[in-house]
């Protein structure tokens, strides 16, 4: 995979593009010929950067991600989670939110799209989740025998997904935060 033609400015819209995409139509619906008509570039320019559209999708997602997890180390694990949410913003993340569930339900049709964000997106997520709990351990704020340390992943996604289906609201922040103090960092014994 070539991206040495396009500079980052020009990668960082044509990403925004298929975001924008995304949400107007879905994922169904967006085509490399319609990101290439809003990018005012050529589809064979995307297939040489890109080989698919699942590629493209989860590359996107992945670039345009205001927190990588392992970017975070405040020394606790507490303040980690906690830096983590304070990272976007309310109004980023309902957005998100919303692109997110749209790609839930194109994923049990697209075996492919699922097969690239789990490479591109959640598989590096959950590689930095991890190094963020090993270090959790390390300082013995957690005991490495606890059972949930396995399903933190699933904690944490849980309550992106439930908060909709039970509330009908989107998480925020204050939800997240009083979700991590509530469930997940009590589930770790901290």
């Amino acid at each position: 995979m070539t991206r040495s033609r396009l500079t980052p400015e020009r990668e960082a819209q044509l990403y925004e593009a298929v975001l924008d995409l995304l949400r107007e139509v879905g994922y169904d619906a967006l085509t490399m010929d319609a990101v290439a008509a809003r990018t005012r570039s050529s589809k064979a320019t995307l297939y040489r950067q890109w080989r698919s559209k699942p590629e493209l999708v989860a590359t996107a997602l992945k670039h345009s991600k205001p927190v990588h997890v392992d970017d975070v180390d405040t020394g606790t694990l507490r303040g980690d989670f906690h830096a983590m949410i304070g990272r976007t913003d309310d109004c980023q993340m309902e957005k998100d939110s919303a692109l997110m569930r749209g790609l839930a339900q194109a994923i049990h049709a697209h075996p492919d799209l699922h097969e690239a964000l789990r490479e591109l997106l959640i598989e590096p997520e959950i590689t930095g989740l991890d190094t963020l709990l090993r270090r959790a351990v390390d300082r013995g704020e957690i005991s490495a025998d606890n059972p949930a340390l396995g399903y933190v992943p699933h904690m944490l996604v849980g309550a992106f997904v439930a908060r909709q289906l039970i509330e009908d609201r989107t998480p925020d922040q204050a939800f997240l935060t009083d979700y991590l103090d509530a469930v997940v960092l009590p589930a770790l014994g901290v």
